[in-house]
């Protein structure tokens, strides 16, 4: 009996960054620094057309537009971090990464006990990114506390489900994926993929920075 091989091939997987800043300890307390006091003396709190409850304070879309030190290291960070992870998704040199202009939008949120964030996704851009300023307090009893919770895109098919294919594993998986970030750490992702923030349960300040971006190409 001929014992026919066979292969499997990975199709439409879906790219999720992750990078780490190791110099991120003074960068985070000045930031958590600033983003305080700039929350605590500001009327504005934005209420935009993502769910979120009075626990999560929303800063304004322009972010990476202050000139504070730590704003534009952060900012220099994120983008760096971006470029090249363009570049090796798209397989593009140096020149032509010099020809892509960016634009974003960039906020903070500092989330307080019970602070949760709906499911949303951000598709008027091409990719977003969430920094972890503060992690808050990790919680034993809840696990998923606070985390970044990504909603698989099998959620939107109509496939049927049985036996043969409730556990596939790996990138073939069907669950969603929950990152619990840490201090330090940047997750960059296709912005039309679903995500939310899950309500947090911890007594200090979550802080994170969020941004989305778009491109040009010219030169």
């Amino acid at each position: 009996m001929n014992i026919l091989k066979n292969e499997i091939i990975p199709m439409f997987s879906v790219p999720l960054g992750v990078a780490h800043n190791p110099d991120h300890n003074e960068l985070n307390n000045e930031l958590a620094k600033l983003f305080r006091h700039k929350a605590a003396n500001s009327e504005i709190d934005q209420h935009g057309f993502v769910t979120k409850n009075k626990e999560v304070f929303e800063s304004s879309f322009d972010l990476f537009n202050w000139k504070d030190d730590c704003v534009q290291e952060l900012q220099r960070f994120c983008w760096a971090q971006l470029y090249q992870f363009i570049g090796t998704l798209n397989q593009y040199d140096m020149d032509t990464l010099r020809k892509l202009h960016i634009a974003s939008e960039s906020w903070y949120h500092i989330t307080k006990k019970g602070g949760y964030f709906g499911i949303h996704n951000h598709p008027m851009a091409s990719w977003s990114g969430v920094y972890c300023v503060k992690a808050g307090d990790k919680m034993n009893d809840d696990p998923d506390s606070g985390g970044l919770n990504f909603i698989s895109p099998h959620i939107s098919t109509t496939s049927f489900i049985d036996k043969a294919c409730t556990n596939l594993g790996g990138q073939f998986s069907r669950g969603n994926k929950l990152v619990q970030l840490q201090e330090g750490q940047l997750v960059l992702f296709p912005s039309w993929l679903l995500h939310e923030v899950k309500p947090y349960f911890g007594e200090s300040d979550r802080i994170t920075v969020a941004f989305n971006c778009w491109f040009k190409y010219s030169g």
